[in-house]
């Protein structure tokens, strides 16, 4: 069998945690930030991990 191949978009957008979990960063923190609260930006600098049902597509995009 060869190897499988990385799903390239996929690795610069999510990582793995020690426990095999899918780490990702929020989304809509990127522009149009003035109308969003200072708490709510503040929260989408943090990550997120991604629930059971994502994180199982896109493992099968980053097999290593």
């Amino acid at each position: 069998m060869p190897k499988i191949k990385t799903h390239r978009g996929a690795a610069k957008r999510f990582k793995k945690t020690a426990t095999k979990k899918i780490k990702a960063s929020h989304a809509f923190h990127s522009h149009l930030l003035g109308k969003k609260t200072a708490r709510r930006k503040r929260r989408l600098r943090q990550g997120t991990v991604l629930n059971p049902a994502d994180a199982k597509r896109v493992k099968r995009l980053l097999p290593y």
